[in-house]
């Protein structure tokens, strides 16, 4: 299993049935496929509905994530209009929104909308995301492609959000916020405390009940 398919699985894991979720482009979409037997989630895309599904058969026009992407629906799906969604995320009543990250800091601030050096067109909806989400899960890939720290002692790009991230997963690690500090409570597959302390800049603790990342036996 390749390191998005890892992180994904394990965060499945994390999801209650029941559960409204918003599941931020890229590596994020990859969960629904590895949700357990019997958790059942309802998807919510700040576009404007609830009961995002898999594309199946030839796109509808006009049907996208808010991303862009042709996308599928739900029986019992609800659309609305960009007032009525962002009040439902900025109202709390978003349970888990897991969204990709450049950096993340040991206060459990979040940086994921400004590459250096490229253009992009603002933030989106990560924000209110951010700042209305029952909990916060950032799933990334532990270091940059050239090898650098994403998990900082303080971040350097602009803030998404400062302080709203509850965890932290990684191919590497699980990281937890608890009582406000960076806990390592999970190790990957096959890795070393010395290969996470060596990739993550931030200062954590180590929980005493740290263990083996907890994923489906038919994902090991």
């Amino acid at each position: 299993m390749d390191a998005k398919n890892l992180i994904a699985c394990r965060v499945a894991q994390e999801l209650e049935d029941g559960n409204i979720v918003n599941l931020g482009i890229g590596l994020p979409t990859l969960i629904p496929n590895y949700l357990p037997a019997g958790v059942n989630i309802t998807l919510q895309s700040e576009n404007g509905f609830l009961g995002l599904g898999p594309l199946v058969g030839e796109p509808l026009p006009y049907l996208v994530n808010a991303g862009g992407t042709p996308c599928g629906m739900v029986p019992g799906t609800a659309f609305f209009d960009s007032a009525m969604s962002f009040a439902i995320i900025r109202g709390g009543h978003v349970d888990v929104t897991v969204l990709g990250g450049l950096e993340v800091d040991q206060a459990g601030n979040l940086a994921n909308w400004m590459v250096p050096g490229k253009m992009v067109p603002g933030m989106g909806g990560a924000m209110d995301l951010v700042t209305g989400a029952r909990k916060v899960i950032v799933a990334m890939e532990h270091a940059t492609k050239t090898g650098g720290a994403k998990i900082l002692k303080r971040c350097t790009l602009p803030l998404t959000a400062a302080g709203k991230v509850s965890a932290i997963v990684t191919e590497l690690a699980f990281f937890r916020f608890i009582d406000g500090v960076l806990t390592l409570t999970e190790v990957g597959p096959g890795v070393s405390l010395d290969e996470i302390r060596a990739k993550t800049e931030a200062e954590f603790a180590i929980s005493p009940d740290c263990c083996e990342m907890r994923l489906p036996v038919a994902a090991n």
